[in-house]
C-alpha cells in the first residue's frame, strides 16, 4: 500500500502545478498585425485586383470586421489600440509625434502587454512604434518583454536618406550641418518636428541608422522575428504586436516583389505584406496552434489618396473623419472558435481590442481607469445574441467631427446626416428627413463636453507622458544620444 500511497501524495503535491500549466496553456494566444496606411479597398477580399492569396484566406478561414474603426492618423490610432480608450481620452495630441519630442504615450497608461503580462503572457512588439521615442515612452517599458523596430514612421528623417522619396526615385543632396535647436524649441505640445537620421531600435537600444538601401528589408526581417517569437514561446501563451511600417510613403518593397502587382509600388508592397501574414499563419499551423489562437488584422487608419491609396467605396481620404480616412478593413482570425466565412457589420474599433483580448485570456481590465472599449468577443464569435457597440465618436485631434449611433453618422460642422447601411459613401445627406435622428445624434456630442470635450482638451482626457530634455536618438551628426539609450558608438 505504501507504493500507490506515495504516488498519490506526489501527485497531490504537483497537482497546483499541474492545474495552473493547464490553464497556462488553455489560454489563448493573441497576434495583431497593424498595417500602416492600408486603405478600405487594398485586398483582393475587398475587391482589389492586388493579388492578397493569405490575406484572403485568412478572411475566407475568419470574419472579416465591415465597420472597423481606428483614427485619422498614426499616432492616436495606436494609442487607442493599445490602451483601450479613445485616442483623445490616452493620447491627447493635434496630430501625430515626431521624433525627440518632449512628450508620448504616458507610463502611467496600462497597455494591452502589461494586461496580458500580469496575467502570464510573453509579450513582443515588433515594427514601428510611435507613440514616443524618449526612453520612457519606449514599448520595453509599456510592458512589451522584447521590441525590435522604428520608433515611428518611415518617413521621418533627412530627405537625403531616403524617408522622402519612393524606392528608386532620385536623392536630394544632403544639406550643410543642422543647427541644434534648443531643447525647449516645440510646437506648444512638447512636439518637435525636426527630422534627425531615423533610428533602429533592439530594446531601448539604437543598433542602426536607416538609409534608402535599408529600407527595402523591414518587411521581411520583422516577418522573420514575428515567427521567431512564435516558435519561441509555443509553450506559454503569448501576445505578439506587428506593426509593419509598410505600406507607408515611402515606398519601399523588397526585390522579390518589385513589379509583381499591377498597382505599382504600393501592390507590390501589399503584396509583401501578403507573404508577411502567410508566414505568421503558416507558422501557427504547423506548431498547431492555430485553434489556439485569435489573429487580428487591421490598418491604423484609411489609405492618403493622394499617394495613390484606394478607399473604395469609402468616401474621403487618410486624415480625415470621413469614413476613407478613419473605416479601416479587419479580419478576426481563430479557426474553430471564430465563424470561418462570416462578415460582420457591428461597430468595432481600436479601443475595444485590449477588453476583447482581457476577456478572452481571463484577464483584469486596469483598475480606477476609464475605458471606451468594450468586449467584443462574443461579435468575434459570431453570438447572434449579442447586442455590439451602438455609439462611436470621430475625433480629429482634439475636435469632436462626427458621431455615429447604429446607422446614423452626424457630421457636426455641417449638419450632415449619413445613413451609413445605405450609403457607406456619405453621398447623400438626409438630415432634413431625419431632424429627430440629428437632435439625437447632436445630443450625444454634447455630453461629451463634460468628459473629452468636444474642443480642446476636456477633464477625461489623461495626461500625456513627459521628459525634461528631450533630444533625438540619432542628432544630425550621428551621435546617439548616450544619456537616453546607453554609450553608442556613432553612425556616420
Amino acid at each position: 500500500m505504501k507504493l500507490p500511497l506515495l504516488a498519490t501524495f506526489a501527485v497531490l503535491a504537483a497537482a497546483p502545478g499541474l492545474i495552473c500549466a493547464a490553464e497556462t496553456t488553455a489560454r489563448p494566444n493573441f497576434v495583431v498585425i497593424n498595417i500602416d496606411d492600408l486603405g478600405y479597398r487594398e485586398l483582393g477580399c475587398w475587391g482589389s485586383n492586388n493579388r492578397t492569396p493569405n490575406i484572403d484566406r485568412m478572411a475566407a478561414e475568419g470574419r472579416k470586421l465591415l465597420s472597423h474603426y481606428a483614427a485619422p492618423v498614426c499616432s492616436p490610432s495606436r494609442a487607442s489600440l493599445l490602451t483601450g480608450s479613445y485616442p483623445k481620452r490616452a493620447l491627447p495630441i493635434p496630430h501625430v509625434l515626431f521624433p525627440g519630442a518632449a512628450v508620448g504615450l504616458n507610463p502611467d497608461e496600462v497597455t494591452i502587454a502589461e494586461v496580458l503580462k500580469g496575467a502570464g503572457y510573453a509579450t513582443g512588439c515588433i515594427g514601428k512604434w510611435h507613440l514616443g521615442d524618449q526612453r520612457p515612452f519606449l514599448p520595453l517599458q509599456q510592458g512589451f518583454d522584447t521590441y525590435y523596430g522604428l520608433p515611428y514612421s518611415n518617413d521621418m528623417g533627412p530627405a537625403s536618406e531616403g524617408v522622402k522619396s519612393n524606392l528608386g526615385a532620385p536623392l536630394p543632396a544632403a544639406k550643410g550641418p543642422a543647427k541644434k535647436a534648443p531643447a525647449e524649441a516645440d510646437d506648444g505640445n512638447g512636439i518637435r518636428m525636426n527630422q534627425p537620421p531615423l533610428p533602429l531600435l533592439e530594446g531601448n537600444t539604437v543598433i542602426g541608422r536607416v538609409r534608402a538601401a535599408d529600407q527595402p528589408a523591414f518587411t521581411r526581417a520583422y516577418t522573420e522575428r514575428a515567427v521567431a517569437f512564435i516558435r519561441e514561446r509555443r509553450e506559454r501563451p503569448f501576445f505578439l504586436y506587428l506593426a509593419h511600417n509598410a505600406v507607408h510613403f515611402p515606398l519601399y518593397p523588397s526585390p522579390e516583389f518589385r513589379g509583381k502587382s499591377p498597382n505599382g509600388l504600393l501592390g507590390d508592397w501589399i503584396q509583401e505584406v501578403d507573404w508577411s501574414v502567410g508566414q505568421v499563419l503558416n507558422v501557427l499551423r504547423e506548431l498547431g496552434l492555430d485553434r489556439r489562437t485569435l489573429v487580428l488584422f487591421v490598418s491604423d487608419n484609411g489609405g492618403p489618396v493622394n499617394q495613390g491609396a484606394t478607399n473604395t467605396p469609402l468616401r474621403g481620404s487618410k486624415g480625415s473623419t470621413l469614413e476613407g480616412g478613419i473605416r479601416v478593413p479587419g479580419i478576426a482570425w481563430w479557426p474553430g472558435t471564430v465563424p470561418a466565412g462570416t462578415s460582420t457589420r457591428a461597430i468595432t474599433a481600436m479601443c475595444d481590442v485590449l477588453p476583447t483580448l482581457a476577456a478572452l485570456a481571463g484577464a483584469a481590465l486596469p483598475a480606477g481607469r476609464r475605458l471606451d472599449g468594450v468586449d467584443q468577443s462574443q461579435i468575434l464569435k459570431g453570438d447572434p445574441k449579442t447586442r455590439p457597440r451602438d455609439t462611436f465618436l470621430y475625433h480629429r485631434g482634439f475636435a469632436l467631427e462626427a458621431v455615429r449611433s447604429g446607422p446614423w453618422k452626424l457630421h457636426l460642422a455641417k449638419g450632415e446626416l449619413y445613413n451609413l447601411d445605405d450609403d457607406i459613401g456619405e453621398a447623400r445627406n438626409v438630415a432634413a428627413d431625419h431632424a429627430d435622428v440629428v437632435r439625437r445624434l447632436t445630443a450625444i456630442a454634447a455630453a461629451t463636453d463634460a468628459d473629452l470635450g468636444r474642443e480642446g482638451i476636456g477633464p477625461g482626457c489623461r495626461p500625456l507622458g513627459r521628459v525634461e530634455r528631450p533630444a533625438p536618438l540619432i542628432a544630425a551628426d550621428g551621435t546617439v544620444r548616450a544619456d537616453a539609450i546607453g554609450p553608442q558608438p556613432k553612425f556616420p
